[in-house]
């Protein structure tokens, strides 16, 4: 096997504290992270690539189906021979491992304690889950990358999880860590041509190739409640609330006739944060290079942020997602009118928060679409069970039946364009919750428009520490240039190898 897996020495000395950036494992249901471009493509284009693109999917589907005949695996990065008997998955919590057992046809039966789970061919699959707080899950995977090269075939690391946040620390090519998907015998531009554009570039290195995949798509939508859009506005219907926050000065309009009634349009100058951050157009630090570039989108975030609060259109008092407040914000003695949220986040976050009447929140498209969260799927360089590994990334990612199954059983906006353009079309998809509302009529089209940037290794640090910085000056609690300084101060005690950071003019 390739011998470089050693230089994830460069890797480890990235390792830095999970922020609340998505729901962690305790917190939610452990789905999000961020850094995804999203800019609205046009109509006139969505109505134009229709017809292509569904022969483009009956290509894949077709395609797809025969993933499981490809050619052996010839490859460095996996031992040839027989395979090993037990496959090694690190992840943070059972979610991938229910999704496997749900559509793995090898599955025979797991332990009761869910470490491992027994194939129908003999193997096992050995379940190794660490939390994602403070850094945790990425420091033990770390640690055993380290001994991958000398470590016995069956102790070695198969499989493993990645979120957006740190994802290009694992697929990227010197790092030599995940495997390229053509090594493990699947062609993404033809397998798995059914899943969305951006999931494969997040999963890509800065060579455009693909190290990984997933079986999620997370686009986000404006998610409102009933009876305040009803007494501000006189109407919940999701076009016409959508009519009030098509855009951000559009929003903030609107958001002083929710003011005049006693109500914050969003909870807290964190919930915008995604939808600006992911839409740069450069990546923070460009391949090679040392330096940072704060692109104008997030100081339109700082300024735009600060001009909400000001207005009062925001509560000043939440300082933050995933604290005690942001979470009663979403109950019904809160004033807060709306949330931007993706399909885990109204399920596994704000459904559980919610202490009020069922139906009393409905969804419509927000300011802009962007992406917030999705876990990737890795074959690990060194794997004894590159077969196995194959069999499994196809039959959770990339093979349409299986994803519109997890949709239904799990509540997942799964990564299959036809598989989710069926289900926006299928009324039997109604949430209760949403009074009546199919939420994936919005979620669909707001997926199919999603762009991203390329991801650089800094950028989980970059978008936590501009929080931080950025979070003391909304607060009052320093001024703009001194944010500044302590952002530039703390990105390079993290990252030493940062000579400069610039500012847009």
């Amino acid at each position: 096997m390739k011998r470089k897996v050693v230089s994830l020495i460069l890797a480890c000395s990235m390792v830095t504290g999970m922020t609340a950036c998505g729901g962690s494992s305790t917190e939610t249901a452990e789905k999000a992270s961020t850094t995804a471009e999203a800019e609205p493509a046009a109509e006139s284009e969505d109505a134009a690539g229709e017809e292509n693109a569904e022969a483009e999917t009956e290509t894949a589907d077709a395609e797809s189906a025969d993933a499981a005949e490809l050619a052996p695996i010839e490859s460095d990065y996996v031992e040839s021979g027989e395979e090993g008997k037990v496959i090694n998955i690190y992840c943070w919590n059972d979610e991938f491992r229910t999704r496997v057992e749900a559509v793995y046809d090898k599955v025979d039966s797991t332990s009761e304690d869910g470490t491992i789970t027994y194939l129908t061919d003999g193997t096992e699959i050995h379940w190794t889950v660490n939390p994602n707080q403070d850094g945790v899950y990425q420091s033990k995977l770390d640690e055993a990358l380290m001994n991958q090269a000398t470590a016995a075939a069956d102790d070695r690391i198969d499989m493993f999880l990645s979120e957006t946040d740190y994802v290009v620390k694992y697929t990227d090519a010197e790092a030599d860590i995940a495997i390229p998907l053509t090594e493990l015998g699947i062609d993404p531009d033809t397998v798995l041509a059914d899943q969305y554009d951006f999931t494969k570039t997040v999963a890509s290195d800065a060579n455009g190739v693909q190290r990984g995949s997933t079986w999620q798509a997370c686009p986000v939508l404006f998610v409102y409640r009933r009876d305040i859009a009803k007494d501000t506005f006189g109407t919940d219907d999701p076009d016409e609330i959508h009519a009030k926050v098509a855009d951000w000065d559009t929003m903030k309009a609107s958001g002083e006739e929710l003011k005049a009634k006693g109500y914050y349009t969003l909870s807290s100058y964190a919930d915008t944060f995604r939808a600006y951050g992911n839409s740069i157009a450069n990546p923070w630090v460009e391949q090679g290079s040392t330096e940072i570039n704060v692109d104008p989108q997030i100081i339109n975030w700082v300024n735009d942020s600060k001009e909400w609060l000001d207005a009062g259109i925001i509560d000043a008092n939440i300082k933050g997602q995933w604290t005690d407040d942001w979470n009663k914000a979403m109950g019904s003695a809160s004033k807060v009118f709306g949330f931007l949220l993706p399909a885990w986040g109204i399920d596994f976050v704000l459904n559980p928060n919610w202490d009020g009447e069922e139906g009393t929140w409905a969804v419509t498209d927000g300011p802009q679409a962007f992406n917030w969260g999705g876990s990737f799927v890795h074959g690990c360089a060194g794997t004894d069970d590159p077969e196995h590994v194959r069999e499994i990334m196809l039959a959770v990612t990339g093979n349409k039946d299986n994803l519109i199954k997890i949709t239904k059983d799990y509540l997942d906006f799964t990564n299959t364009q036809s598989g989710m353009k069926e289900i926006a079309e299928d009324d039997s998809f109604s949430a209760d919750f949403l009074g009546g509302e199919n939420p994936f009529k919005y979620f669909q089209p707001a997926a199919a428009s999603i762009e991203m940037t390329t991801l650089s290794p800094y950028d989980q640090g970059c978008v936590e520490l501009i929080q931080n910085a950025f979070g003391d000056y909304l607060q009052g609690q320093i001024d703009f240039d001194t944010a500044k300084d302590n952002f530039e101060r703390a990105i390079k005690e993290r990252y030493p190898e940062i000579t400069a950071v610039n500012w847009p003019e």
